[in-house]
């Protein structure tokens, strides 16, 4: 944490996220109640009535609570998706980098096969066909996601995988796939998780576009349907989609530049130590 302190955009991207979380935990309490309730006159400008500082949208809703609550989504569909996606790939990473042969073949040319398609139209299709809920985007994403993080797993698990405590743990007999799972994976794991910053950003953009285009959960606010609410009337009303617009470019810079100084800080731990 000393390190990250000296790090002036590790600092700003914490920050950032630590005011993402704090509207995140504080919506419910700052905004009790349904985020799409109407509570007042339609398109109120912002700062017009103090009881309603970012101002309405069309229907008269709030938006400064429908950006608390969608600030609550983006968090939830980031962190979920990046945690699906690295624990998947980290799993077929080892396993395919640890097997070998013809189990290395099958998982890396399946690994391609997903990797042919983009992250946005394989999420686009996926969700589709199932239907939109928060559950199935967060599936949807994590199925983009996992190939980026399976690779990395599996070209640090070669370099591994013919370390001393490997042929210790086979000659005690234990199980290949106990000694892939549990000794190998944990020491795998560092590289894995330095892409989760990429990973997060990337969802929560994805799932804000599939909000703007009506895919995402109907029952949840979410900063990509406000955007997509307020382009109807972006020539009279341009803050519905200019302040939800922000919100979601702070936040995927913020996660940007924490992840960045966490890279930057471990870098200078392994070459002090």
């Amino acid at each position: 944490m000393r390190r990250l302190a000296s790090i002036p955009e590790a600092l700003v991207g914490l920050g950032i996220l630590a005011i993402l979380a704090a509207m995140a935990l504080a919506a419910s309490a700052l905004f009790p109640g349904d985020p799409f309730a109407i509570k007042g006159a339609p398109l109120l400008s912002p700062f017009q009535d103090w009881s309603l500082p970012l101002g309405t949208d069309r229907l008269g809703r709030d938006v400064m609570a429908e950006l608390f609550h969608g600030a609550r989504t983006s968090l939830a569909v980031g962190l979920a998706a990046a945690a699906a996606a690295i624990a998947v790939g980290a799993v077929i990473g080892t396993l395919a980098g640890f097997a070998g042969g013809i189990v290395d073949e099958a998982l890396m040319r399946l690994t391609d096969a997903f990797q042919t398609v983009p992250s946005f139209l394989l999420a686009l299709a996926f969700v589709s066909v199932v239907g939109p809920s928060l559950t199935v985007v967060v599936i949807a994403i994590a199925l983009s996601a996992w190939t980026g993080p399976a690779r990395v797993a599996r070209a640090e698990v070669l370099s591994i995988r013919e370390r001393d405590f490997v042929a210790g743990a086979r000659v005690i007999g234990m199980h290949p796939l106990e000694i892939a799972l549990r000794e190998v994976l944990p020491n795998a794991l560092a590289p894995v998780l330095a892409l989760s910053s990429v990973i997060v950003a990337s969802a929560i953009l994805i799932e804000a576009a599939l909000s703007f285009l009506g895919l995402g959960d109907p029952n949840r606010v979410t900063w990509g349907s406000m955007i997509a609410e307020g382009r109807t009337v972006l020539r009279s009303a341009p803050f519905l989609s200019i302040v939800p617009g922000i919100a979601l470019v702070l936040t995927v810079l913020g996660v940007y530049l924490a992840g960045e100084g966490v890279v930057e800080g471990t870098a200078v731990r392994k070459s002090l130590s």
